[in-house]
């Protein structure tokens, strides 16, 4: 077994009723990267693609210069930087390059001056170029998309390219600015690659594109083991429900059925020491007092920097059936934690699509759920957000725009949020 991957299981209840009728539970599988033998980080092939349009003027523009100064300062040597600007047309600010020379890109960075409107496209298609300058297993690949605005006319050419990002294996960090951009066109584009770890984010204010972009390529970095995937063999009577990425960042991962009773869910790469948690609900079918292994999990990943692929580590999930019906009601506390942190996320997703097709009363109703589990644990301030949503709809309004892109992202990253300057 390699031991550069450890791999646990933790039960939300290690203990159910026996001889019962099928039963819910859930399992939480950490996969991290751990062990002296792991880089502390990885080289980078990074490209940004950059909105310049004439919307990012004043403070966003003076604020994205900063933070792409600041990211400079975080890359190394030995990683490869691009940068592309866009607005209704595309430039290569800087070719995919090694960053030696970091007061000659910086002086760049600070050149970029805002203009024109937004094609969205063009940038993408550029960053894409030269991404594949640099495209090696050695090297962690990220394109990272900033935009403040809607992009005209190019939605089916977006989706495109992000449709080929996810075949170059290339996940794509993008970015919203402010309230004015279009949360389902980001949102389909980072979907195309989410199973590689590509998302979008919600940024509401300039002074806080630092941080992100910070997180971002910090996480980048810390990337160690590649293409992983999750593989669960699963006991006759046991049953899959829905599998749930609760680390980094909450999301719903789906599986893919291998065999009758085997489903395979792809992680693809794992940060040194983070790494992520995978939350699996299932139902068991009635068993007779005992103890039974109700599961085994299996991940392999590749080590690039070491050319060792196809790793493997495993682990057997066991649980005990018992007529005592005191000891079925223990649970886990940190696993169910993350129970109710998916569950908001899951019932806000379900929110505003109801919102979306027009069902106010569901809408209201899921908002309010989303509320009462996003109080339970202590998130104050985003349940405040989901009831004041949840009145508007009520009173006949449309929800804000800042609201729904709050509860949007801001409930995906319950599980690791980004830290406060």
């Amino acid at each position: 077994m390699a031991e550069e991957v450890k791999l646990a299981a933790t039960l939300a209840r290690p203990k159910m009723l026996a001889n019962a009728n099928p039963q819910l539970n859930y399992v939480l599988l950490e996969v991290i990267p751990v062990g002296e033998g792991l880089p502390q980080s990885a080289p980078l092939n990074l490209c940004l693609v950059l909105d310049r349009s004439g919307s990012m003027a004043g403070q966003k523009m003076e604020n994205l210069r900063r933070a792409v100064e600041l990211v400079i300062d975080q890359l190394d040597p030995t990683d490869i930087l691009s940068i592309v600007i866009f607005d209704d047309r595309a430039e290569i600010l800087v070719p995919a390059t090694s960053v030696t020379d970091k007061n000659t890109l910086k002086a760049k960075v600070k050149g970029i001056t805002d203009r024109g409107g937004t094609e969205m496209s063009k940038g993408m298609q550029l960053g894409i170029q030269e991404l594949q300058k640099h495209l090696t297993p050695d090297r962690v690949s990220r394109m990272v998309l900033l935009t403040d605005g809607q992009t005209y006319g190019d939605e089916d050419e977006c989706q495109k390219l992000a449709n080929q990002l996810a075949q170059l294996s290339v996940p794509l960090y993008a970015f919203g600015l402010g309230e004015d951009w279009n949360e389902d066109l980001l949102d389909a584009l980072a979907n195309a690659t989410k199973s590689l770890g590509g998302f979008a984010e919600f940024i509401e204010r300039p002074e806080q594109i630092l941080r992100h972009f910070e997180f971002a390529v910090r996480s980048a970095k810390r990337v160690v083991a590649r293409n992983a995937y999750l593989t669960l063999k699963l006991a006759q009577g046991v049953g899959p429900r829905q599998v749930w990425r609760v680390l980094p960042l909450i999301a719903n991962l789906g599986y893919q059925p291998i065999s009758d009773r085997d489903v395979q869910v792809p992680l693809g790469d794992l940060e040194r020491d983070e790494g992520q948690a995978v939350l699996l609900e299932f139902s068991v079918t009635s068993k007779p007092k005992g103890v039974f292994r109700i599961m085994q999990a299996e991940v392999t990943y590749d080590l690039p920097h070491e050319n060792r692929y196809g790793e493997k580590v495993k682990a057997d999930i066991v649980m005990e059936f018992t007529d005592d019906e005191k000891a079925v009601q223990q649970v886990n506390p940190r696993v169910m934690n993350l129970v109710e942190k998916a569950t908001a996320f899951k019932l806000q997703t379900r929110a505003l699509d109801a919102a979306k097709a027009g069902d106010i009363s569901t809408a209201t109703r899921l908002l309010r759920q989303s509320a009462t589990r996003l109080l339970n644990i202590g998130e104050t301030e985003l349940a405040k957000v989901a009831e004041e949503e949840a009145a508007r709809l009520e009173q006949g309004q449309q929800m804000t725009s800042t609201g729904t892109k709050r509860l949007r992202y801001e409930t995906q990253r319950l599980t690791r949020p980004i830290p406060k300057q």
